[in-house]
């Protein structure tokens, strides 16, 4: 199978964006990897490529982790990352992905407009954007994004941040690798790709760590709102773009 060098470039790009959001590269490497992949495809090299950037992300970030949110996010994202991974055998990933995209541009506006709300780190917000992020992980193979919006919200300091979001994301990816590769999603073709991926993984965290120490703390949050703003906006008009012509014909 003749490997695309030009998709892994922009994996390369995705996680380095992800590294400094604070939310993980899944939000762009989805959307790009529905290019050159089927769906189903997609959400088993998600799991694969997330496991090796994430181990990277732990061990460079590891001082700053919050235990007490990676034990209330944590623990409902892998449910309900289970749960969402045997359910989009039979979901409709195109309608889903709308409304995921719809809620990422309306709450990150919100926060980026309303710049004095701060969502305390308690645990009923905690297991509420658990929840989410885990679920539509499973589901649509990313839910980075709603966890970064939650965890913005909650205007942690950026290690703890990056470190916390890492953790949270091993566990994920850990548990729905094991369900997709159950649901036939991870074959010899996303086999071929593993070894790239996870070079990319672990150079694209520390290039990505590099540029975060360039950035001041206060804009930090405000960027990180940016990018989830901006992976929203895409969602929605790459789906519009594919399925407005079906509708109306």
């Amino acid at each position: 199978m003749k490997i695309n060098y030009f998709f892994l470039l922009l994996a390369m790009v995705a996680e380095i964006i992800g590294t400094i959001g604070g939310f993980g590269s899944s939000v762009f490497f989805v959307p790009l990897g529905n290019f050159y992949f089927d769906f189903y495809s997609v959400l088993g090299m998600t799991a694969i490529f997330h496991l090796s950037s994430n181990v990277s992300k732990i061990f460079l970030f590891k001082k700053g982790l919050d235990k007490k949110l990676l034990l209330y996010i944590g623990v409902p994202s892998v449910l309900f990352v289970i749960i969402g991974g045997f359910l989009s055998k039979i979901a409709d990933s195109a309608t889903l992905e709308i409304v995921l995209g719809v809620f990422l541009v309306v709450f990150s506006l919100l926060f980026l407009i309303k710049s004095e709300i701060v969502i305390l780190p308690n645990k009923k917000n905690s297991i509420i954007g658990g929840t989410l992020s885990g679920f539509s992980a499973g589901l649509l193979g990313t839910g980075g994004a709603i966890r970064g919006l939650t965890m913005a919200a909650f205007n942690l300091e950026k290690s703890a941040f990056i470190a916390t979001s890492a953790f949270i994301d091993f566990m994920i990816d850990f548990s729905r690798t094991f369900v997709y590769y159950g649901n036939g999603y991870i074959g010899k073709e996303e086999l071929t790709y593993l070894p790239f991926l996870f070079a990319i993984g672990l150079v694209g965290t520390y290039l990505g760590k590099k540029i975060l120490h360039y950035i001041p703390q206060e804009k930090f949050r405000k960027i990180s709102l940016i990018l989830i703003l901006l992976i929203g906006l895409i969602t929605i008009a790459k789906l519009t773009f594919d399925y407005w012509p079906v509708s109306s014909s």
